[in-house]
């Protein structure tokens, strides 16, 4: 037997509205909470994810690094935790909040909580079957010049100007 995964619906700040079934958020584009994980490296590169080619969504496009569902009675901070396990094996971080907003598009309707670290030294990041085809660090100047050849989800690409570069011209 199938287990039904719950997420939190919510509003636009977050606070919990009720919960649904995850099919219930995508099919009827309730709010829902998600974490992302842009993860850098010493040098300022950004580890980014290609989703893999049997995702519904957006296959075969570079994403952030970390990404997933907010489970229904879970925390944003131990979300992120777990996401960053099970996505690359990353244990020990220490993430900071860069900003939430709503994602709104065709496909799905949610709530980003977007956060940044810096990957530990010696950290080998490893790709888990089915999120993610590969995982490499990318220099801001290959992202810079690869923007508009469609190599990047519309997510990430939002997230990168109007959060993450900001973000990195303060480290």
């Amino acid at each position: 037997m199938e287990k039904i995964e719950y997420l939190p619906t919510v509003d636009e700040q977050g606070n919990v509205t009720g919960k649904a079934t995850r099919k219930d958020c995508h099919t009827k584009r309730l709010l829902h909470p998600v974490v992302h994980l842009h993860v850098i490296d010493e040098q300022g590169n950004i580890l980014l994810q290609k989703r893999s080619a049997s995702k519904l969504i957006q296959s075969g496009k570079w994403d952030t690094a970390v990404g997933g569902h907010v489970d229904y009675g879970e925390a944003i901070e131990d979300a992120l935790r777990r996401e960053a396990s099970e996505e690359l094996g990353l244990e020990r971080f220490e993430a900071r909040r860069i900003e939430s907003y709503v994602w709104d598009c065709p496909a799905e309707r949610e709530l980003v909580n977007s956060h940044i670290a810096v990957a530990p030294a010696g950290f080998e990041p490893r790709v888990e079957a089915g999120e993610a085809d590969e995982v490499r660090y990318w220099s801001r100047a290959e992202i810079d010049e690869a923007i508009d050849e469609d190599l990047f989800t519309p997510n990430f690409i939002y997230e990168y100007i109007n959060f993450l570069k900001p973000a990195l011209k303060d480290e």
